[in-house]
């Protein structure tokens, strides 16, 4: 055991960690003591779909917990079925208690392709807050003054605009900490945005005298592929964890050199050790680009499927980008009678819009049966027929 590389391998990515020494301890204990340690992250059980975002986090507790953590994956079903104020204008979605554990169901189906079942326990945070009396929200209201909850930032800027904020958004904080009470955890993770949350654990375990504070992990948002905005899917900019591993695949080959070594550090399991040689072979030219990212297309697309699915990708990849062949499989659509070429795009779901698929006609990315089509008025007539768009969209088309 070498601590320094195990630190070194844990700390990379990390954008603030809080209360290091212990966190060094918590690894030296469980190498020379055997003694395990307890690691929280809480998700949000109205989204249960999870993207290559959502497994930062979960890639650093699989790192922790071959090193002795025992991960508290917490989901918070009692915020989900009271409704969060969620800091903006909206109120989000009211679940109830059935719709939370289908939502489980499909976290755990999704979790355990990262960590290891063994070392996971699941919990909800409704067991403890559900009991949680009118006077133990009193007690817990009182640990922290109006005037330190207005230093967290969204709501600082809410009340300078004079933006109404509600008092249950003020005891969402508090709730969170209290979880860390509850669960009696070592380390909290999150993303930088939940910074003013996961200290409030800190604080609340050492008002309640849980005998240790939470180390601090944030891991920071990992940018979508257009390598700006963070990864969303509702900007279109994700790989969903449970997509199909040629679309996992090619999205990886899709993204820029800078942008694909920023997903090495926070989504790849190579030691840092290994990652600083790929750096310096991608600077001296012993490695070219397209290479490192088929490397790390083929890790993720392993991790999320299997190894056979893995290079299965990446032959139906290269068969459609290399060879310019058309891909094995493509869906299929059927329409009745002559089509204009931009309302077939729409129907067959290449385009989103007529306007967006005449444009991508004038650019010169469309294709049918292999051949450039650049007439926007160009009609369908009974056939079948292929359709493209630039190199990675394509669909069948039956005019009957």
């Amino acid at each position: 055991m070498n601590l320094n590389e195990i630190i070194l391998d844990i700390k990379r990515g990390v954008a603030e960690l809080i209360d290091e020494e212990r966190l060094l301890t918590l690894i030296k204990n469980y190498y020379e003591k055997g003694e395990n340690f307890f690691v929280k992250a809480g998700f949000d059980p109205t989204a249960p779909d999870l993207h290559l975002g959502h497994s930062v986090v979960l890639s650093k507790m699989a790192l922790l917990q071959k090193h002795g953590a025992i991960v508290q994956f917490l989901i918070g079903d009692f915020t989900g079925q009271i409704g969060d104020p969620s800091g903006k204008s909206a109120t989000r979605k009211k679940l109830s208690k059935e719709e939370v554990l289908k939502n489980a169901k499909t976290y755990e189906e999704q979790v355990f392709k990262i960590l290891d079942a063994e070392k996971t326990i699941i919990k909800f945070n409704s067991v403890w807050l559900n009991e949680l009396s009118s006077v133990g929200i009193i007690e817990l209201s009182s640990t922290f003054s109006v005037a330190r909850m207005l230093e967290r930032d969204d709501f600082t800027k809410r009340f300078k605009e004079q933006s109404p904020i509600s008092i249950s958004e003020f005891l969402y904080p508090l709730l969170q900490g209290y979880d860390s009470v509850a669960l009696k955890c070592d380390i909290e993770m999150g993303g930088t945005d939940q910074k003013f949350n996961l200290l409030m654990g800190r604080h609340l375990q050492r008002i309640y005298n849980v005998g240790k504070e939470q180390v601090v992990m944030m891991m920071p948002l990992l940018e979508g592929l257009d390598g700006v905005n963070k990864m969303s899917k509702s900007l279109g900019n994700y790989i969903g964890i449970s997509e199909k591993a040629n679309d996992i695949y090619a999205k990886i080959l899709s993204i820029n050199d800078e942008l694909m070594l920023r997903y090495y550090e926070l989504l790849s399991f190579k030691s840092t050790k290994e990652l600083e040689c790929l750096k310096e072979d991608l600077k001296q030219g012993k490695i070219h680009p397209k290479k490192a990212k088929e490397e790390l297309a083929l890790e993720l697309c392993q991790r999320y499927h299997s190894k056979d699915e893995a290079m299965n990708a990446k032959a139906e990849f290269d068969k459609v980008h290399s060879q310019n062949q058309m891909p094995s499989d493509m869906p299929s659509f059927e329409i009745e009678g002559e089509i204009w070429l931009a309302k077939a795009l729409v129907h067959c779901k290449l385009a989103n819009s007529t306007s967006a698929a005449r444009r991508d006609i004038n650019a010169n990315a469309v294709s049918i049966n292999g051949e450039k089509e650049n007439d926007e008025q160009k009609k369908l007539g009974i056939g079948e027929y292929i359709l493209q768009i630039g190199k990675r969209k394509f669909a069948k088309l039956k005019v009957n």
